[in-house]
């Protein structure tokens, strides 16, 4: 209980350290301010509390904290939509299990069914599915060669995070790796605060946070984003600069995972260069990764989402 309400904590003083008074409309009246962005009693008069209220919620305690006093926190400290949905998370793991509320369910294990392996097979651009820890547990071979390069085990699941913050060929893969860890990092963030007692990510985190320093600094930056859609910027070793658009699914039946589609403008360099891949991928006849423990599905919540 201890460490979630020290999730609370910092997560909301580094909401308030990152907005000044000018941004909030607040009237400083000179001096100076010991620490940057907003002060507790500023958020409270924004967010229509009283100072000690604030506080306390800010300290963990949120045992009786409405929706509403918490819509008017996320206003106060203006937080973006997946911020908003974390601090829900957050408060939602501090208070005891009622009868009628579900928790994430130990144990037993889920697979990809034959079916939807087919629909990804089917597809001719590259295509995921992965769980929330973010490992591959099922792709297409079009998608396999996108991220296996020769000279990989195709037999070791993939998983997205220590692919990039580990393997040193991301440094060369992603064209905007920057972005890339930063935006890692944010979503485990974000699934850490639904599924706070799932071993296998805590576990992720820790092996990263020793292993990466750079890891160990963005998520100390408490910053969430959830998968929706965007673009993806590679290098490939065989074909060169390729760019795709990209959309995410809920896998019916298991919203624990989530299906990522890779989309290519027709006729454009990608196209071309993904047709070559793909005759290079049916040469090869790279392998589907086997299942393993760690890459198996833990049967969670299903209001989880994937990373």
């Amino acid at each position: 209980m201890d460490s979630r309400r020290t999730e609370i904590k910092t997560f909301l003083a580094s909401r308030r350290a990152r907005i000044s008074p000018e941004d909030a409309g607040v009237p400083t009246f000179g001096g100076t301010r010991r620490v940057p962005g907003l002060r507790r009693e500023e958020v409270a008069h924004l967010a229509g509390v009283s100072v000690d209220y604030y506080a306390r919620i800010e300290r963990g305690h949120t045992a009786g904290v409405s929706p509403e006093v918490l819509d008017a926190i996320a206003g106060a400290l203006r937080l973006t939509e997946a911020e908003h949905e974390h601090l829900f998370d957050l408060v939602d793991a501090t208070r005891p299990v009622s009868p009628g509320r579900r928790t994430p369910r130990r144990g037993g294990t889920a697979r990809v069914s034959q079916n939807l392996q087919l629909v990804l097979d089917a597809m001719d651009i590259p295509a995921f599915v992965q769980n929330v820890r973010g490992d591959h547990v099922a792709s297409n071979a079009i998608g396999r060669a996108l991220y296996g390069d020769p000279g990989d085990d195709p037999a070791v699941p993939f998983n997205y995070s220590r692919f990039v913050f580990l393997n040193p060929r991301a440094t060369a893969f992603y064209r905007d790796l920057d972005r890339m860890k930063h935006n890692n990092v944010a979503l485990l963030r974000q699934a850490v605060g639904r599924a706070p007692q799932d071993e296998g990510l805590q576990q992720l985190v820790g092996e990263l946070s020793t292993s990466s320093a750079e890891f160990a600094r963005l998520w100390a930056s408490h910053d969430v984003l959830r998968y929706r859609s965007g673009t993806k910027r590679y290098h490939h070793a065989l074909v060169g600069d390729i760019e795709f658009g990209y959309e995410t699914f809920e896998v019916t039946g298991h919203p624990e995972l989530l299906m990522l589609v890779y989309t290519v403008e027709p006729a454009s360099p990608t196209a071309e260069a993904m047709q070559l891949l793909a005759n290079w991928s049916l040469d090869r006849a790279v392998p589907a990764p086997r299942q393993s423990a760690d890459a198996a599905i833990d049967q969670q919540d299903p209001d989880l989402r994937s990373v």
